[in-house]
């Protein structure tokens, strides 16, 4: 019967260490929507400003700075790695659609790792709950040889 125990318990902490795994692939996979949803910003703000634009640039500290657009058609993009390059209105949305397409992939990837994470753990939940009806039929079992024995032992 101690077998049967300490076998749920350790189904039970593979369980939480599967969940926990989970909830930061989704922590991340939200991180990086959010990551795309700035990029939609940026390029929603880079195809209707025009040179001459008033904008508000953020300082930091929740602080922003109104300012005049100089050029359109000299935005600093990030390229990644502590890169950055200055483009033109074109070039620069097709840097940050480039940039969204990558996150698509990484999003996908990691989606595809939470499902085979959830698929491990609907097995250890089968595992666990089969593990559980055993020790309840070998208790049924105990009950009913103790029972047994006890209206042996009353015959006497």
């Amino acid at each position: 019967m101690g077998g049967g125990q300490q076998q749920l318990q350790q189904l039970s902490q593979e369980l939480q260490a599967l969940d926990q795994e989970i909830e930061g692939l989704e922590g991340e996979v939200s991180d990086l929507e959010d990551e795309k949803a700035e990029i939609d910003e940026a390029v929603e703000a880079i195809e209707t400003l025009e040179t001459g634009s008033t904008v508000q640039v953020p300082l930091g500290g929740d602080a922003y700075l109104r300012a005049e657009v100089q050029d359109i058609d000299e935005i600093i993009v990030s390229l990644g790695a502590n890169y950055a390059a200055e483009q033109n209105q074109s070039d620069a949305v097709e840097a940050l659609r480039r940039k969204q397409d990558m996150l698509d992939e990484e999003i996908a990837s990691l989606r595809g790792q939470i499902e085979e994470l959830e698929e491990e753990s609907e097995q250890i939940e089968q595992q666990a709950m089969q593990a559980q009806q055993q020790m309840q039929q070998q208790q049924m079992q105990q009950m009913q040889q103790m029972q047994a024995e006890s209206e042996d032992g009353d015959d006497e």
